[in-house]
């Protein structure tokens, strides 16, 4: 192994800075929250939008499409480089 191969091998795994952490840990919060919120509006059945059901699942479904689409797009900027 060469001392550029280590070299980046430490970078990988070195501390994040305050502000790095706080966004990741914000990151996952934020996932969590859309994921719930989507299983709530599809789950929840007196739910107090009146709204027709098929509506209701389409907008949970998108919520939690979206939340696994933060969850890659955080998982992409905080461990693959």
């Amino acid at each position: 192994m060469s001392y550029n191969s280590e070299m980046n091998d430490n970078n990988k795994f070195r501390q994040k800075s305050p502000t790095k952490r706080f966004l990741s840990i914000l990151g996952l919060c934020m996932f969590f929250f859309y994921f719930v919120l989507g299983l709530l509006i599809i789950f929840w059945k007196d739910f107090p939008i009146e709204i027709d059901k098929t509506y209701k699942n389409m907008f949970g479904i998108l919520l939690i499409v979206y939340s696994f689409m933060r969850f890659a797009r955080l998982w992409q900027n905080n461990f693959i480089r």
